[in-house]
């Protein structure tokens, strides 16, 4: 069972400034190539209507929009 997830929902490794809302952000990033990934998938080969595909995917840009409102990513002032 692991190996078929590891297979479905890889993981890169992070390599920028580790801090917990960095991490955070960037396991939303990949969760969101991978499903955009799929979902392009499935229209490209005619499983899915055009519009639904882009739906979903404005949906999931959405999700992915608010957690990095919610984690502060990009606001603070003072970062540099």
């Amino acid at each position: 069972m692991l190996e078929k997830d590891d297979f479905l929902y890889p993981r890169s490794t992070y390599r920028g400034e580790v801090k917990p809302e960095n991490l955070v952000f960037n396991a939303n990033l990949q969760e969101f190539a991978q499903k955009a990934s799929f979902i392009c998938n499935l229209e490209t080969n005619g499983k899915m209507a055009p519009l639904d595909a882009y739906q979903q995917i404005k949906a999931l840009y959405k999700q992915l929009r608010q957690s990095k409102k919610a984690l502060g990513l990009g606001e603070s002032p003072f970062q540099e």
